[in-house]
């Protein structure tokens, strides 16, 4: 039973909402950790988790948690998940079914997350990207949790109009969230990467997370968000002269070459030219752009450039 307990972060994950709510929970209402092994501490068991879920489930309902709690405590140990509904309502997260937000093969965090979106519970969502940043950082919280839930929440917007509200409060809770790790991270020395949005491109969460990545790993930058005309980048690039530049474009519609083109003719041309995002075609980038496949490989780039920068000035 040992190898099966879980801690109150991972059970809070699971079930999307906040450790402070499962101590509520059991102080409350006797819902607590009933796995103990001296020296370490309480663990959530299956049967703990099953009994937690139904009162997650019932007070998302509207019942009042007093009542959700003497339900939930009756719960036979011994019945099966299926039994409670609950395989039925995991196979939902997970596969998209309904009006829930599929996230592929993601792990429970992110299911969790994304039932945390689907209620706007904007404290949770705010927690539970703050953990995990904490305790994987930018770039495992980006693949592993975030992108999972936001494309979720993209593809079911597409096949309904829905979700708009989800989307909107998810990614404001994003964007605080990388915010928050850039100021905790300050930089010395002048920025040498510039980050822009290709021009009307307006998603500009992947490039926050990417400057999230290098405010990480000590890299400085320049960040100069949505939809950046191109005079305009041009005369950044002239004007702060920096050593790469990362375009970002989500959708062909906003994927010109054209703009990459004028970064490599700029007077002070930066040594790497960045074409980032889903929107730009392999065989239409001009020679000399490198196209990184993913948040891993912008950052390895970035931080290549930043260290061959720094061994130029030293010898």
């Amino acid at each position: 039973m040992a190898d099966e307990a879980l801690s109150a972060g991972a059970v809070a994950r699971r079930l999307g909402v906040a450790v402070t709510t499962l101590r509520t929970w059991h102080q409350r209402y006797g819902l607590g950790p009933s796995e103990h092994v001296p020296g370490h501490h309480r663990r959530y068991t299956p049967a703990d988790l099953a009994r937690l879920e139904i009162m997650r489930r019932l007070t998302a309902e509207g019942v009042a948690p007093a009542e959700a709690a003497r339900w939930a405590r009756q719960t036979p140990a011994v019945l099966p998940p299926e039994r409670l509904g609950l395989k039925a309502r995991a196979s939902t997260v997970r596969d998209g079914g309904g009006a829930a937000i599929p996230v592929g093969r993601a792990g429970p965090a992110a299911r969790g997350l994304a039932r945390a979106a689907m209620r706007l519970d904007s404290v949770t969502i705010g927690r539970t990207i703050t953990d995990a940043l904490a305790t994987d950082g930018v770039v495992a919280t980006w693949e592993g949790l975030l992108r999972p839930v936001l494309a979720g929440i993209g593809e079911r917007h597409a096949a309904t109009s829905a979700l708009i509200e989800v989307e909107h409060l998810m990614s404001r809770c994003v964007s605080v969230a990388f915010a928050t790790v850039a100021r905790a991270h300050p930089t010395t020395g002048p920025p040498r990467i510039l980050l822009s949005c290709a021009d009307e491109e307006q998603h500009s969460l992947p490039l926050e997370a990417l400057a999230a990545a290098l405010a990480e790993a000590g890299v400085s930058y320049r960040m100069l968000g949505a939809r950046v005309p191109v005079p305009a980048l041009v005369e950044a690039v002239n004007r702060t002269g920096p050593a790469a530049v990362v375009l970002w474009s989500h959708t062909r519609a906003t994927a010109d070459p054209c703009q990459l083109t004028a970064l490599l003719t700029v007077p002070r041309r930066p040594l790497l030219v960045l074409a980032a995002g889903p929107g730009w075609r392999a065989d239409s980038l001009p020679a000399g752009v490198v196209r990184p496949v993913d948040l891993a490989e912008a950052l390895s780039l970035a931080v290549a450039v930043r260290d061959s920068l720094d061994q130029s000035t030293t010898s």
